[in-house]
């Protein structure tokens, strides 16, 4: 079993919650997931399944987009709704206040890890440090805000639509910008609603993949690993061609211009995701045709 199926976390779920159960749901035990999102998150989650596995790494460094609730005059220990609150104060800030503020935050900017996180300082992870009390020295990463604005206002509490570069922590922001306005800020809700060209529109639940594994039609959840490379080139190589990329050596590709390609064997099967020089040769980049067991 081969894909990737793209996943509507439910709240109060870990990703690793989701990678067990489709373990158990799918029979296969290499399974693996892009972009962790934190278990009072929902929204979009790809989960790699078989050889696809093996193209994790190229949607780990997409852009994300969110829909976040930000809570004014709040801030807590984990920078979200789920800590303990560390300040509460009256705030009366306008939109208009609030949208002159996040001019700050949009483009490239520098964003400090929080100590609730899974980054590692010396081999131990921020959050066991913060579990016991430790404040941990970080240093601030640059990542890139692509778009943030402003998407309503609901229950007391602004409703904001984030797109991000890989590393961004969204409860973060909130709290940054909480700061900004001199009130504080927290992450009272979260959903991704896009991970690379996957959205909540391609997104399936737990209990429609449950369903059809018990009905033996989960496969039909399983998009082709090719999927995630739809944006390059189709490249259909001849027998020797294949050969030679399936031995993992470099062959040429005359009249081929060059770029990155989606390489193709005789029989149409997606066997791997290259390159093709400006001399043209043709460089795997990663393989993922199926290994025959000898």
């Amino acid at each position: 079993m081969n894909g990737i199926i793209v996943i509507d976390k439910p709240s109060g779920w870990t990703s690793h919650d989701v990678i067990g159960k489709l373990r158990r749901l799918l029979g296969e035990k290499r399974i693996g997931h892009s972009g962790t999102l934190d278990p009072m998150a929902t929204g979009v989650l790809p989960v790699f399944v078989g050889r696809a596995t093996r193209a994790v790494e190229f949607l780990d460094g997409a852009d994300k987009e969110y829909l976040a609730g930000l809570r004014l005059g709040v801030s807590t220990d984990t920078q979200d709704i789920t800590g303990t609150v560390l300040r509460e104060q009256p705030q009366s800030v306008t939109q208009s206040e609030l949208e002159a503020v996040l001019q700050r935050f949009r483009g490239p900017i520098l964003q400090l890890p929080p100590m609730y996180s899974a980054v590692k300082i010396g081999g131990k992870k921020l959050y066991e440090l913060a579990r016991k009390g430790v404040e941990a020295e970080r240093k601030p990463r640059n990542i890139t805000i692509h778009e943030l604005t402003i998407e309503g206002f609901e229950d007391g509490e602004f409703i904001l639509r984030v797109v991000c570069s890989k590393g961004t922590y969204i409860r973060t922001l909130c709290s940054d910008i909480g700061d900004a306005l001199g009130c504080g800020g927290t992450l009272s809700s979260l959903r991704r609603t896009r991970a690379g060209e996957f959205t909540d529109k391609d997104a399936v639940t737990i209990e429609e993949v449950e369903k059809a594994s018990c009905e033996g039609r989960a496969e039909l959840f399983l998009r082709p690993v090719e999927s995630l490379f739809y944006s390059y080139p189709r490249l259909d190589l001849n027998p020797a061609q294949e050969r030679r990329c399936r031995n993992g050596a470099d062959f040429e590709a005359k009249g081929v211009s060059a770029g990155v390609y989606r390489a193709y064997g005789s029989s149409g099967g997606f066997i791997a995701l290259g390159s093709v020089s400006p001399g043209g040769v043709f460089s795997t980049t990663k393989s993922f045709f199926e290994v025959e067991k000898k």
